[in-house]
């Protein structure tokens, strides 16, 4: 058996669920790959799976990091591929798990992500960019890597500066970096499985629901309580779905039930763009919920397919 499986698809799509009872058929661990999971004391607003939830079964990459840090899909890569290589070591199945779509691929295809000495390059791009405004930094773009200029928008900021710091770097432009990176074959070879609802208005619902359990579980004393720690407002973390809304309602600008609809509709949005990500996906196996599949049926059916990849 491939000792890698991915299980990938949108939020609220029970990925969770999938991962843990596949781990504990096929004694494995699991690897969240969530861009938001990995922070500390942010549990209700991301939705991270309790102690009680993971039925035993061992999670990585939860709880890794601190809410006021800056985090990248190369750090991600960094620290989750020792993981997945001492799972593998070990003889069990490694189960990557999650929504982030450039974090998996990026783990899977074993990218490279060089860093960068602290330079100070990308400190001065940020103050030019302030001081001179992003359409400089585009044109420079534009004169060096016209391609990339060509595939950003002036409001990507964090991009292009990104472009423009591969380059002062390395003297090498972040298309001609990403075309040697993707002749690469990949460091790992999974069995994928995309989950997704038959009825698109069933997995919207579940969506809605979960934000109210959210509110019930205390999201908003969670909030309350990184902000009392000194957690910066604009931070990424403190900006995500689900936690930017609310602050409103902390400065008392917006009521609980607007927030609420808020993020609703913004974690609708977001799934979508999560389901157009893995639709790239030509081996995704998709394993899709209705009215008459539910969570057993999707187990059986994917341990259906992995037993037709063993043989």
């Amino acid at each position: 058996m491939k000792n890698i499986i991915c299980i990938a698809g949108p939020t609220a799509s029970g990925k969770t669920a999938l991962s843990i009872a596949l781990a504990k058929q096929l004694d494995a661990e699991v690897v969240s790959c969530d861009s938001m999971q990995i922070y500390k004391r942010m549990d209700i607003g991301t939705a991270k799976p309790s102690y009680e939830e993971r039925e035993g079964i061992p999670h990585h990459m939860l709880d890794v990091v601190e809410p006021w840090e800056d985090f990248s899909v190369s750090r991600y890569c960094e620290m989750a591929t020792p993981i997945v290589d001492d799972i593998l070591s070990r003889g069990k199945t490694a189960i990557i798990c999650g929504g982030t779509g450039l974090y998996m691929d990026s783990l899977i295809k074993g990218n490279d992500f060089a860093p960068f000495p602290s330079t100070g390059v990308r400190e001065k791009l940020e103050q030019r960019a302030d001081t001179e405004g992003m359409e400089i930094l585009l044109w420079e773009l534009e004169t060096v890597d016209p391609d990339a200029a060509a595939r950003l928008h002036l409001a990507d900021r964090k991009r292009i500066i990104r472009a423009l710091e591969v380059y002062l770097e390395t003297g090498e432009t972040i298309t001609a970096h990403n075309i040697r990176t993707q002749s690469i074959p990949p460091r790992y070879n999974p069995i994928w499985f995309g989950l997704e609802d038959e009825d698109r208005a069933d997995l919207y619902a579940r969506i809605d629901r979960r934000v109210e359990i959210m509110l019930d579980n205390g999201l908003m004393e969670e909030i309350q309580s990184l902000l009392a720690e000194g957690i910066p407002e604009k931070c990424t973390a403190m900006q995500a779905i689900g936690y930017k809304e609310f602050l409103d309602v902390v400065h008392g600008d917006l009521s609980i039930a607007d927030a609420c609809a808020q993020v609703q509709q913004a974690s609708r949005k977001y799934a979508k763009r999560q389901l157009t990500w893995f639709r790239r996906n030509p081996k995704m196996n998709w394993l899709r919920r209705s009215k008459t599949c539910g969570t057993d049926e999707i187990l059986e059916k994917a341990r259906q397919i992995i037993r037709d990849i063993d043989n």
